[in-house]
C-alpha cells in the first residue's frame, strides 16, 4: 500500500480536506497518514485537533510549532520549527506522497522539509491570488515545490502552467470545499441555534475578518470599522468567526471579544465552529461578510451575498455574488444595504460558482493513485510557455 499523508493547520482546512481524507482512508491501495499541525494544537484556538478525533481518525503526529507571539518575528520563528519538526516526521513517517492544501505559511514550511526529504507533494487550491497576504508568496512558492497541482478554476490551471509546471500534472478539478456542500447534511435554522445556543432572530450574517498581512498596522482600524458598521445595520444578528493565527489576528480576536461581550442579544462569537455548523450558518445566513475565502469559494454556491472587505482576497476569481468594498464603515453600510435590495436578491437566484465541480475529491485520488503506482521522477523540468 502506499502511504499518502494529509498535512493540516487549521479548522478550515481540514473542514475542506475532510472528504478527500474520507477517500484516502476508505481506499483498499492507500494508507492514510494524517498530521496535525498549528492552530489545531493551540488552546487559544479551539485545540481543534479533537474535531479530527471525534470524526474517527487517527492523528499519526501532533507537531506543535504556534508560538505565542504572532508578530512577524513569531511567525518566523514557527515556520523554523515546522521546518525543522516536519524534517524528523518525514524521517519516521516515511510517505509516499504528502498531500497540502492552500497557501499558509506552516504549509509553506512543511513543504520545504519534503523537498529536502525527496516527498513528493500533491497541493490543491494552487495558482490563486490573495494579493493582500503574505500567503501570495508561499502558495506560488509551494506550486514551485509540488510534483501534482489541483487546481479550483481553468485561470488557476493555466496560471500553474505559467509558473512552468507541465500541463501534464495540473488538473481543475474545483474547489473541494464546495462538495462538502453539495454532499453535506447541513442543519436547519433551528438545529444551528440549538447546536449554539444562540436566538438567530429573523435575519443574521455570518462574519469572518482575517488580518491583511501585508498592510501594516491595520487590524485594529479595520475591524473596528467593520463592527461599528454592523452596529448601524437594524435587526439583523451576527455570528462572528475569529480571525486566524497570522499576524495580529490576536488584535482582532480581542476587539472582537470587547464588542460581544457588550452585545450579548445580537453577536455571538467562536474560535471555531466546526465545519458543519459553520456551513449550517452559511446556508440559513442572510449573507456573509468579512474576508474569509470562504466568502468568495463556498458562499456562492448557496446562492448568498458576500460582502468582500479590503484587499486580502483581491485578485480571485469571483461570482456575481460578491460585492467589493474599502474597510470603511460607510462603504460596509452601503454594501449591506444593497445586499439586501430586491434587485440584488432577485440577481442571486442567476448566480453560478466558478468554483463548482463534480466529483472533486474522487478526482484527486484518481490522479494521486495513478501517479503512485508508477515510478515517480521528482527531478522536474521547467515547461516553457510559447509566446
Amino acid at each position: 500500500m502506499k502511504k499518502v499523508c494529509v498535512v493540516t493547520g487549521t479548522r478550515a482546512e481540514y473542514g475542506l480536506l475532510k472528504p478527500l481524507i474520507e477517500k484516502i482512508n476508505n481506499d483498499n491501495e492507500l494508507e492514510l497518514q494524517l498530521i496535525a499541525t498549528g492552530m489545531h494544537l493551540s488552546p487559544e484556538f479551539g485545540m481543534t485537533y479533537n474535531n479530527i478525533v471525534e470524526d474517527g481518525y487517527k492523528v499519526d503526529e501532533k507537531i506543535e510549532i504556534l508560538l505565542s507571539s504572532d508578530t512577524s518575528v513569531g511567525i518566523s520563528k514557527s515556520m523554523g520549527l515546522a521546518t525543522i519538526s516536519f524534517a524528523e516526521v518525514f524521517e519516521r513517517l516515511k510517505p509516499d506522497m504528502i498531500v497540502v492544501l492552500g497557501d499558509r505559511f506552516e504549509i509553506f514550511a512543511v513543504c520545504s522539509a519534503a523537498v529536502v526529504a525527496k516527498i513528493p507533494i500533491a497541493h490543491l487550491h494552487g495558482g490563486e491570488t490573495t494579493e493582500g497576504a503574505f500567503d501570495e508568496a508561499f502558495r506560488h512558492s509551494i506550486t514551485k515545490m509540488s510534483y501534482l497541482h489541483f487546481t479550483s478554476t481553468d485561470e488557476y490551471k493555466k496560471r500553474v502552467i505559467q509558473l512552468g509546471e507541465d500541463p501534464k500534472r495540473v488538473f481543475n478539478v474545483g474547489a473541494i470545499g464546495v462538495e462538502n456542500i453539495l454532499k453535506m447534511e447541513l442543519m436547519s435554522k433551528e438545529e444551528l441555534e440549538e447546536s449554539i445556543g444562540f436566538d438567530l432572530g429573523d435575519s443574521f450574517s455570518l462574519v469572518t475578518f482575517h488580518p491583511v498581512t501585508l498592510e501594516n498596522s491595520t487590524s485594529e482600524e479595520q475591524i473596528k470599522e467593520l463592527l461599528d458598521a454592523l452596529e448601524s445595520i437594524d435587526d439583523m444578528k451576527f455570528i462572528i468567526t475569529k480571525a486566524n493565527s497570522d499576524s495580529d489576528g490576536r488584535i482582532i480576536n480581542r476587539v472582537i471579544d470587547e464588542h460581544c461581550a457588550k452585545n450579548k442579544d445580537r453577536y455571538i462569537s467562536f474560535v471555531s465552529m466546526g465545519y458543519k455548523r459553520y456551513l449550517s450558518a452559511m446556508k440559513n445566513c442572510e449573507m456573509v461578510i468579512g474576508n474569509s475565502s470562504s466568502g468568495i469559494i463556498e458562499a456562492p454556491s448557496f446562492k448568498k451575498a458576500t460582502i468582500n472587505i479590503g484587499d486580502r482576497q483581491k485578485g480571485r476569481t469571483q461570482s456575481t455574488s460578491v460585492i467589493n468594498c474599502k474597510p470603511i464603515k460607510k462603504e460596509i453600510v452601503d454594501s449591506i444595504n444593497f445586499a439586501m435590495s430586491d434587485i440584488f436578491k432577485e440577481m442571486l437566484d442567476s448566480v453560478n460558482n466558478p468554483y463548482e465541480k463534480d466529483g472533486t475529491s474522487e478526482k484527486i485520488i484518481l490522479q494521486i493513485k495513478k501517479v503512485l503506482n508508477n515510478p515517480i521522477d521528482i527531478k522536474k523540468a521547467f515547461y516553457n510557455i510559447e509566446f
